[in-house]
């Protein structure tokens, strides 16, 4: 092979993930190119995302892309994709992750500093159509609206600039490798709001069965990015959990020991299950799926689809 057919949405966000790999792949001497693919996702900007059938619709035509062999490699934001990827896929990398953060983003004041829930006043119109923000962020702002928002992240600032909600909730990997960190006006702690799966995580696949680009991806990969995606990837197959229900999960090492936190809530955010577990990074599948087997005993499956 002489080019790497690197396969990519076409946002600016997008952009920078596949650029990320192409520069990590430099000193292998690998040349690539990037191959844009439009999606379903991209293309509809007027529905919202859970009508559409969820996350799921920013992936289908890379998935398709690469299986009929037109790219080589494809390039994801890990929250994204479905916890298990189609027949003839796989993770081949992950590459480090990024702040796992959620961000409340306010219209730019100069000389103004935004700190906990006293930047927002009742009645504001928080900008997203994310179930899981909606239903974490309702306890920490009882009295805001909120507005299902689409579009790239400059078309999302442009709305809030102009005034159309009074803030916006962007998760801050991206708002950082775009250069945009200064937007952050409040990053959410992960206590308060629980990332979604994958949240922060860049994950890069190839073919099932080609070995050689596996195995070249594979030196890129960063382990502990990598086992905290698949406690949480196993902990939403585990619920049959998909990216548009409220469900957040968030997993992390701290030394010898992979702690994992989920939440579980009812669309409209009125009920609530909450849980984490310790486990081995050495089996971050199996921490998952207990994590998730505990929610599930307190009633997650059913309350997720309620």
């Amino acid at each position: 092979m002489t080019v790497l057919r690197i396969g990519t949405r076409g946002s600016a966000l997008a952009l920078w993930q596949a650029r990320a790999l192409a520069v990590a792949l430099e000193p292998s001497g690998m040349r690539t190119e990037l191959v844009t693919i439009s999606t379903r996702g991209d293309r509809t900007q007027d529905v919202p995302l859970a009508a559409m059938g969820g996350k799921g619709v920013f992936v289908k035509e890379i998935h398709d892309a690469l299986l009929d062999g037109d790219i080589d490699v494809a390039v994801h934001s890990a929250k994204d994709m479905a916890a298990m990827p189609p027949d003839g896929v796989t993770i081949a990398a992950v590459l480090p992750r990024e702040d796992p953060r959620d961000a409340l983003v306010l219209t730019i004041v100069p000389g103004a500093k935004a700190s906990g829930s006293a930047v927002l006043s009742p009645g504001a119109v928080i900008g997203t159509g994310s179930p899981r923000r909606i239903a974490q962020l309702r306890r920490i702002f009882p009295g805001a609206r909120f507005e299902p928002i689409r579009g790239n992240v400059d078309t999302r600032l442009r709305k809030l600039d102009a005034g159309d909600v009074t803030a916006l909730v962007l998760a801050c990997a991206g708002l950082r490798r775009l250069g945009l960190a200064e937007r952050i006006s409040v990053p959410l702690a992960t206590t308060d709001c629980v990332p979604a799966p994958g949240q922060g995580t860049i994950a890069v696949e190839a073919r099932a069965d080609d070995c050689a680009i596996i195995e070249l991806l594979a030196t890129l990969s960063d382990p502990a990015s990598r086992i905290a995606l698949a406690a949480e990837q196993a902990l939403v197959a585990e619920l049959g959990g998909g990216c548009q229900l409220p469900l957040g999960a968030f997993a992390e090492i701290h030394g010898a020991e992979l702690s994992i936190r989920a939440v579980a809530a009812s669309i409209g955010g009125t009920a609530f299950l909450e849980s984490g577990i310790t486990g081995s990074p050495n089996n971050p599948v199996e921490a998952g799926k207990r994590l998730a087997r505990e929610l599930a005993s307190r009633g997650a499956r059913e309350l997720l689809n309620t």
